[in-house]
């Protein structure tokens, strides 16, 4: 298998499983009442797997763009760059006296 496709496979698994810890966390938090709403309704296990789902497509999108971006190279040296000049002279200007 390729490097980049078994990357992209680890990366979105790790996202689903990041979005299973969100949605305990907001089931052990109740917020906006969500665990009653889950557990008080017939339809709430289903509820329940559309949450994760979702949240997973999403944490999974994020951890595969960080895993490409964390993979570029780091610059090496000072970054100081080009100078605009090189010596500073003082300008000379004339003043006329009135």
């Amino acid at each position: 298998m390729p490097k980049l496709i078994r990357l992209y496979i680890t990366q979105v698994a790790w996202g689903f499983v990041i979005s299973a810890v969100f949605v305990g966390v907001l089931l052990a938090l109740n917020v906006a009442n969500l665990r009653n709403l889950i557990t008080g309704s017939d339809m709430g296990l289903i509820a329940l797997l559309m949450i994760w789902f979702m949240n997973g497509i999403v944490f999974a999108g994020v951890q595969f763009a960080y895993a490409i971006m964390s993979m570029a190279d780091k610059p090496r040296g000072p970054r100081r760059g080009t100078p605009v000049a090189v010596s500073f002279k003082p300008a000379t200007v004339k003043v006329e006296e009135n």
